[in-house]
């Protein structure tokens, strides 16, 4: 008698064991199919925002190196400021103003752009440590090819646009 009860309880044991192991594995089905539903979500919701920030991120950079260096209006913008708030319009005027001549596709202007994108990736640092590596972008600029430049100043725009999508 003592090994009947002892048979019914490992069998209800068993049986409890199986039925949690199914549950679980049912689980954790349904959790990485709503992680691969939450994934198309982001990508549907995300992507077409993030292509469409980015030119204007791009010009902005463009303007902001530029007049930092040469002064070209006084007023001392933010990058945020620029991005978040200025007409696309006005700024590409501003961008026009400055580059004095030259293109949104010339070498001083991706160099411009290349200098502004860093300055606000690197905005969150000390001071000394900005300064620090702002230098070391400087000097990078002044050995890489264009075609370098082009791609860091890509991935640097497509990477700080992403704290721009609203």
């Amino acid at each position: 008698m003592a090994d009947k009860k002892l048979s019914s309880v490992a069998l209800l044991l068993g049986v409890s064991l199986l039925t949690a192991s199914f549950t679980l594995i049912a689980k954790a089905e349904q959790s990485a199919a709503m992680s691969e539903q939450h994934k198309q979500w982001l990508r549907n919701e995300f992507v077409p925002k993030h292509q469409a920030i980015i030119p204007k991120v791009a010009v902005a950079d463009m303007f902001y190196g530029c007049n930092l260096d040469r002064k070209v209006d006084p007023i001392p913008y933010q990058l945020a400021q620029i991005i978040e708030k200025m007409d696309k319009g006005q700024l590409a005027e501003k961008l026009d103003l400055c580059l004095k001549g030259d293109t949104p596709q010339s070498d001083s202007a991706l160099n411009y752009g290349l200098v502004g994108c860093f300055t606000d990736q690197l905005s969150a640092l000390p001071k000394e440590e900005r300064d620090e590596k702002m230098e070391l972008v400087t000097g990078a600029i002044e050995r890489l090819s264009r075609e370098q430049r082009q791609k860091s100043f890509t991935k640097c725009v497509s990477e700080q646009a992403i704290k721009y999508i609203k």
